[in-house]
């Protein structure tokens, strides 16, 4: 498979709009990561925009699991902001720490509700599909892919990672990072190549902001 076939064939039967909206979603999403990265608090309304965006081309896409993180992003952003900006002196930055043992609990937890949510949502996507409608449909989980199997993984890997930035704790970054070197392939499969490109920039700069937040940590403590 070559690049073409990768990245511009896939394309040939969207329209301009979608297409539009995809790079739009990445170029926010890019740039809500890199303030993140700064623990600049511009991630929230820049990521609310890229989110939003991803909620309508994820659901087109037939990814469940990633339409409802992306849904969920956004009520975390809100929540985020206002957590970011109540505990930022200067209603831009915020200080960062390691998780306690007691949110590893909670994390833990969300993960596996997570895992059973989206799987409960999978189960119903051909009553979904079909309009919500039951004549002539047959629920179950039959009809799901490997990237579909591995969306329900993200998702709940996602869903920790936004928790725990929203808490401001560095190991937030090790979620994203997982989640991003997970998507990259999956979003090849499903024909959506201006993504997997954005994911493979969110894992290197999920690198980077976790060597950053585990810097700043280090010299907030020095002083």
């Amino acid at each position: 498979m070559n690049l073409y076939d990768l990245f511009v064939k896939p394309y040939e039967s969207y329209d301009s709009l979608q297409i539009t909206l995809e790079a739009s979603g990445t170029i926010f999403g890019i740039l809500s990561v890199f303030f993140s990265i700064k623990k600049n608090i511009w991630v929230y309304p820049t990521g609310i925009i890229s989110t939003l965006i991803y909620v309508y081309l994820l659901f087109n896409a037939g990814l469940l699991g990633d339409c409802m993180i992306n849904f969920y992003y956004t009520v975390m952003s809100i929540y985020g902001w206002v957590l970011w900006a109540k505990n930022s002196e200067d209603h831009i930055h915020v200080d960062v720490t390691w998780a306690a043992k007691k949110e590893w609990f909670y994390a833990a937890l969300l993960f596996i509700l997570s895992l059973a949510l989206v799987t409960l949502v999978y189960y119903y996507k051909p009553y979904i599909d079909n309009q919500f409608s039951m004549e002539g449909t047959s629920l179950g989980l039959y009809h799901l892919d490997w990237a579909n199997w591995m969306d329900v993984v993200t998702t709940s890997i996602f869903l920790v990672g936004m928790w725990l930035m929203a808490k401001q704790r560095i190991e937030s970054w090790i979620f994203w990072i997982i989640g991003d070197i997970i998507c990259i392939p999956m979003m090849i499969f499903k024909g959506l190549g201006i993504t997997s490109v954005q994911y493979l920039v969110f894992t290197i700069m999920a690198i980077l902001g976790y060597l950053n937040w585990k810097k700043s940590f280090k010299e907030k403590k020095i002083q």
